[in-house]
């Protein structure tokens, strides 16, 4: 015999302490009751009082050899007492289910998962009915099923419910939990079980799980020829908004080499197709090119029959793309046109002031020299506005100046350090609270910014009317203008199609993590960690994930599952596959049977002493002498 969950010490400290409350309590005297009466006239002292000794015996020791042992039979059945030997009783097993996504691959006679699952019923059913089991699913986490459980109708109906998932296998993340769960919460630590192909990531290829004690390993044979997409990316063309640049990543994890076709379509039309030599376990790469400004859905296909259907194809969402439009009122439109056609998502249009307008649908309006009747809606760039009717006032006119100084700390600013401009004739502003001064001389700004009600930029010179038409700041200056006015209109979309699981992403220099969101599907801010400019995040199912800086927004639709590149080698102590021959543990639980017998002795003990004791106790109480009685 031995106990499960009690110690011999703690058991003897536990009855102890019982059995010596029970035994005071019987050696105790009862007291006196203390009698409150109206007055003391009619009372007179007795002749001689009761002397009252303490009691030394105890007058019931049935009643009390009752009690002790139904304490001691609850306490061994708390103690969870067994009839055997502790070397023959039943062991706790970790069972940890492959259920990565290269498991949904298909086979002769099924897909992988099927003979993982096939063999994990194997493994339990040749256990003994008194070990118990936890069932763990792993793909990119450890997910326990069920807790340590011996009921053989549960352990079957979680492996018989497990599905395939969309990460590749996190082994060691598996391996850990597994040994935790041993050292934690086994009563006597069997087996931790790995059931799959063993298929990881290239970077987990060499885990070893030396420091694992009773492994064991039911080794799924995964010869299949597949090959799958890998990474998708798409972006906009920087010299031509209009044109989608895509690339390709393809691998073949098979053991032949193959010639894969691949076909992308953009609403239903065919855009591109190539054919592709992939090597076994090498990867290729492709690039495409096709033009829209529409938004719609791009799906690339590997038109191919293989093991993994879920890796041949992948549907990305691309936004669309608006040009920004650009009313300019001017009676010499020529000197704004170059710098506005330098910029490719602009689509201005120029027009007489004669012909001012404010139902337009433009977003920002330039006006050249004049101040209209009614201010236009959106942004609006004011340059050399006429004194009489200036946005900000004037506080002089001054010839032959040069700028000293930009504000290079603000995106107006941004790329802005020459100081060799000099300026013929400019109005020199009395900025406001709140005003931004873009560029200064020694009297005051030239170039002044207000942000609200509406956003608005007020040049006090025509940069085309001077020497400076001819130099890169101004370009430069009025992509910095309107990029502020409008910044969604050249916010730079790049998408990706990947796998779930961890996602690296490039950032540009000067990115810090104060001005990175990441976003998921369900509008909700998934955490990140940023080492240099390279972020990191997890995502363990399939879903779209918006990655957003300042200008730059990244869509990740990881739809792809994801596919271990290498196969895990088990250490060479490992045991492998279902034990032939597992004895009937001869262990029986006896807890049952005391919890029982303590229950009815204490039952006992009430119908045979607790009924007359109360009665006792009445008795004794009035059989006590007082030391006052009543007059006669």
């Amino acid at each position: 015999m031995f106990f499960l969950n009690l110690s011999m010490m703690e058991f003897m400290a536990l009855f102890g302490a019982a059995s010596a409350l029970v035994v005071t309590l019987y050696l105790l005297n009862r007291s006196r009751r203390k009698q409150t009466v109206a007055t003391l006239r009619f009372w007179v002292s007795t002749e001689q009082p009761t002397v009252q000794k303490h009691r030394r015996k105890i007058q019931q020791p049935l009643s009390l050899i009752l009690q002790l042992l139904s304490i001691a039979l609850l306490l061994l059945a708390i103690a969870q007492l067994r009839l055997g030997s502790r070397e023959k009783s039943g062991r706790d097993h970790v069972l940890i289910l492959d259920t990565s996504s290269w498991t949904a691959a298909r086979t002769r006679t099924g897909t992988l998962l099927d003979q993982g699952k096939a063999a994990a019923r194997s493994f339990i059913r040749a256990l003994p009915s008194s070990d118990r089991v936890m069932v763990v699913r792993a793909d990119g986490l450890a997910t326990p099923a069920t807790g340590l459980e011996s009921n053989r109708q549960v352990l079957e109906a979680a492996i018989r419910e497990s599905r395939p998932g969309a990460a590749a296998l996190n082994l060691e993340q598996a391996l850990a939990f597994a040994a935790q769960v041993e050292k934690l919460h086994a009563s006597r630590a069997g087996d931790i079980v790995y059931v799959g192909t063993g298929r990881v990531l290239e970077s987990d290829g060499a885990l070893q799980a030396t420091a694992v004690n009773n492994f064991r390993i039911l080794p799924i044979k995964d010869v299949v020829e597949n090959c799958g997409l890998r990474k998708i990316g798409l972006r906009r063309s920087i010299a031509d908004p209009g044109l989608w640049e895509v690339f390709l990543s393809v691998r073949n994890y098979g053991t032949v080499a193959r010639n894969v076709p691949i076909g992308l379509q953009f609403g239903g039309a065919l855009v591109g197709s190539r054919r592709l030599h992939l090597a076994p376990g090498k990867d290729e790469e492709a690039t495409f090119h096709f033009r829209t400004r529409a938004a719609g859905w791009l799906e690339v296909r590997l038109l191919i029959d293989d093991a993994l259907a879920e890796d041949n194809r992948a549907i990305l969402e691309l936004p669309s793309q608006k040009p920004l439009k650009v009313d300019v009122y001017s009676d010499e439109p020529e000197l704004l046109r170059p710098v506005l056609a330098a910029n490719a998502l602009v689509e201005a249009d120029y027009l007489s002031p004669s012909k001012f307008k404010t139902d337009r649908d433009a977003r920002i309006t330039i006006l050249d020299r004049f101040h209209p009747p009614q201010l236009p809606k959106g942004g609006i760039i004011w340059i050399a506005p006429p004194a009489q009717g200036s946005p900000v006032p004037v506080r002089a006119t001054v010839t032959n100046v040069p700028v000293v100084r930009w504000r290079s700390d603000h995106e107006l600013g941004t790329g802005l350090r020459t100081k060799q401009w000099k300026l013929e004739s400019s109005e020199v502003f009395a900025p406001a609270a709140g005003d931004i001064s873009v560029a200064e001389v020694e009297g005051g700004p030239v170039i002044l910014a207000r942000p609200s009600p509406s956003r608005m930029v007020v040049l006090g010179f025509h940069p085309g009317k001077s020497a400076m038409r001819f130099d890169l700041t101004t370009p430069l200056l009025f992509a910095n203008i309107l990029r502020w006015m409008d910044p969604e209109a050249f916010r730079r979309w790049e998408v990706y199609g990947g796998t779930a699981g961890t996602v690296t992403v490039p950032l540009e220099s000067g990115v810090g993590p104060e001005n990175v969101k990441v976003i998921s599907s369900n509008q909700q801010n998934l955490p990140f960690t940023m080492h240099g400019q390279s972020l990191r995040f997890f995502s363990g199912t399939p879903g779209t994930v918006r990655v957003v800086t300042a200008d730059r927004e990244q869509v990740y639709s990881l739809t792809l599952p994801e596919v271990g590149e290498a196969v895990w080698q088990p250490p060479a102590s490992a045991k492998r596959g279902v034990p032939s021959r597992v004895t009937e543990a001869s262990v029986r639980d006896l807890w049952p049977f005391l919890a029982l017998l303590g229950g009815l002795g204490l039952l006992i003990e009430w119908l045979l002493f607790g009924r007359t004791r109360f009665h006792v106790a009445g008795a004794e109480r009035l059989a006590d002498g007082n030391p006052l009685r009543r007059a006669s």
